[in-house]
Formats: structure tokens, C-alpha cells, sequence
């Protein structure tokens, strides 16, 4: 009487699935097969933030295309302002819902938006050449100024100085840079005025509140020293208008996408190794032929490390500052990808 032979080996590998308890959410099915008895496995991915979903599409709120959005400084909101005149508010985490719409704040495109760095107010400025204040707690417009003679194109806001007043700055096509008193109960004449000379794209303030600096047609972005009330010098580098500006977390340097679709980050500190002030060229976000004005933004979770600009290609291309290298480019819009804003703890980008 013979034994039995060896049972033959089964065919494929043998697989251990996980277990039914475990969350979903966190898992991806690996298979190179459409037979269901063979799928691969699932092989647990870790997730970086507290969002539910990798990617959440925060929809059905405007009527016409987006030109800005923002993180609260809590990173639990965000605020998103359109072409129909109207802003939406958002929670960042689930369920992402649209807690609140602001119609009707200007009667023309909102161009900007920044939310308060105290207080529970919003500021915007439009194309119909007023900047607006907006208590949040009950969605009514508190302050309402004729800020500039042309489109206002941007915003910034800081705390000013140690008299703990809060100052919102302004760029118009006026060819003039404004600093307003913010808050609620803020007079209606400028505490400043700039003349550029030309319009004015984009304006940001500097990590102390001493200076401004303003991007502008002549393809020059202006340092303005707010104390002395003068231009005390200019960055150069671009051929062709910036679009925006964005002061890295740590306050040295400056992020400036432009027309020409060329990005670069300027040094701003008060000694710079560069006598041009010029860090990195960054290339990988198309401007396009609209002429929009594409607004740029670094990652603050990790100092700065990373830095993104929206493109005509409808991507947001997502650099490593350090060598300059594409790391991402983000699907997911029809259209061109005109704002991007990080988030203040985690590593998201709202756009």
C-alpha cells in the first residue's frame, strides 16, 4: 500500500485579509486582476490629517467662478468669495457642510478675502472699488468704505505694532496702496496712502507690520516702509506682471507667481546672501492666456517647507522650496485654479 502524494501547491499567493473590525477608510485594494478571488491585498495606508476623505469637493454654494479662499486662522473654516458677489463659509472637517452664505456683500466680483487675526469679522474688496467689513457672528455688514478709485485687487491685514490695533492694507488699479484701521469701529479715512504709480496686484505685509510690499504692472514688486512713509527699495526678477504675493511662515521670504508663469521666491531678509534678493525660480504653473490674477501660498505645518500656485492647466502644482522639485500637481477643477490656501496645522490645501 502506497502514501498518498503531496497535495499540489494552490495557485496564486495566499493572502491574509484584514480584519472586518478595522476601518475602511484607511485601506487600498491592490489588484492587477478583475477576478475577485484574486484580488491582492489590502495594504493600510497612513493617513496625515484628520480630514474624513483624501480629497473632499466642497460644491453647489456659487454661481460663477471662485477668486479666493482661505483657512480661519483655527483652521477649522474656510471662506470662499466668487465672481457672484457673494462668500461662503465652510467647515473644514465633516460633515463639510456650508454652515453660512453672505450674498449680495458688493455689486461687483469679490477679488479677496482675509478672515480677522481677533476678531470674528471678514474683509473683502471688490471690483466695485469698496472694502467691506462683515461681523460673522450674525452675517451683517458692519463697515462699508470707498477705499480706492479703481478694482481693488487685494488685501492683507496685520496687528499693528504694540498698540494692538488691527491694520488692513489695500491694493487697487488706482496705482495707490492704502492702510485702513480694521476691526469694527475703524474710522473711514486711510491711515496711509502709497502712490505706486501704476496698478497695483498684490500687496502683503511683512512678519514685523513694518513694511508692505506691493506687486504692480511695472513688473517690480515695491517695498514700502510704513513708518517712514516712503518706498525704500524694489525686487526684481519678473518679465511680466505678479500676480500675488505670500510672506512664508517665517517671515523670510516671498512667494510671487506671475504672468509669465514663472514663480520666484524672493529673500527678504535684511541681510541676503543675493544681492538680486532672488532664492528660487520655480517653474510647473502655467499662467494661461486670461490674464487672471493666481494666487500663491506656503504650507505652514511644517515652517514653510513646501510652497503651491494654482495653474491654467487646472492643477495646483505643489513645490519642494528647498531644491525646487514639483512634489504634486492636484487634480480635480474644470477651469483654472485661480486661489490655494493651506492649512494652518495640518497638511491640507483648500483651492
Amino acid at each position: 500500500m502506497s502514501k498518498r502524494g503531496a497535495s499540489p501547491p494552490p495557485q496564486g499567493a495566499l493572502i491574509k485579509r484584514a480584519r472586518s473590525s478595522s476601518p475602511p477608510t484607511n485601506q487600498i485594494a491592490i489588484s492587477s486582476s478583475n477576478d475577485e478571488r484574486q484580488q491582492a491585498l489590502i495594504r493600510t495606508v497612513q493617513r496625515t490629517s484628520s480630514l474624513e476623505a483624501p480629497i473632499i469637493s466642497l460644491t453647489g454654494s456659487h454661481g460663477a467662478e471662485v477668486m479666493s479662499c482661505r483657512f480661519d486662522p483655527t483652521g477649522q473654516n474656510i471662506a470662499a468669495s466668487s465672481a457672484d458677489r457673494s462668500v461662503s463659509l465652510w467647515r473644514t472637517y465633516s460633515p463639510n457642510n456650508n454652515y453660512g452664505l453672505l450674498p449680495n456683500l458688493h455689486k461687483a466680483p469679490i477679488l479677496d478675502l482675509q478672515w480677522s487675526l481677533f476678531s470674528q469679522v471678514l474683509y473683502t474688496v471688490s471690483a466695485d472699488q469698496t472694502l467691506v467689513v462683515t461681523d460673522l457672528t450674525t452675517g451683517q455688514r458692519v463697515r462699508k468704505l470707498r477705499a480706492h478709485r479703481g478694482i481693488i485687487n487685494s488685501l492683507d491685514r496685520t496687528m499693528g505694532g504694540g498698540a494692538g490695533v488691527e491694520l488692513v492694507a489695500t491694493g487697487a488699479d488706482d496705482g495707490t496702496v492704502k492702510i485702513w484701521e480694521g476691526g469694527d469701529e475703524g474710522t473711514k479715512a486711510p491711515v496711509s496712502v502709497f502712490e505706486i504709480g501704476c496698478p497695483v496686484t498684490s500687496v502683503c505685509w511683512s512678519a514685523d507690520g513694518s513694511n508692505i510690499y506691493a506687486a504692480a504692472l511695472d513688473n517690480e514688486i515695491h517695498v514700502l516702509d510704513v513708518r517712514k512713509n516712503e518706498q525704500v527699495y524694489t525686487l526684481t526678477g519678473h518679465t511680466d506682471t505678479p500676480t500675488s504675493l505670500c510672506l512664508s511662515p517665517n517671515g523670510s521670504f516671498l512667494l510671487s507667481p506671475s504672468f509669465s508663469s514663472q514663480t520666484i521666491i524672493h529673500d527678504v531678509r535684511p541681510f541676503s546672501p543675493s544681492p538680486a534678493r532672488i532664492h528660487r525660480v520655480l517653474m510647473g504653473a502655467p499662467a494661461g492666456f486670461e490674464n487672471t490674477l493666481l494666487r500663491g501660498a506656503w504650507s505652514k505645518d511644517d515652517n514653510g517647507r513646501r510652497a503651491a500656485v494654482g495653474g491654467a492647466d487646472r492643477t495646483v502644482c505643489i513645490w519642494d522650496v528647498e531644491n525646487g522639485k514639483v512634489l504634486y500637481k492636484l487634480p480635480g477643477h474644470k477651469g483654472t485654479v485661480t486661489a490655494v490656501d493651506f492649512h494652518p496645522k495640518e497638511p491640507i490645501s483648500s483651492y
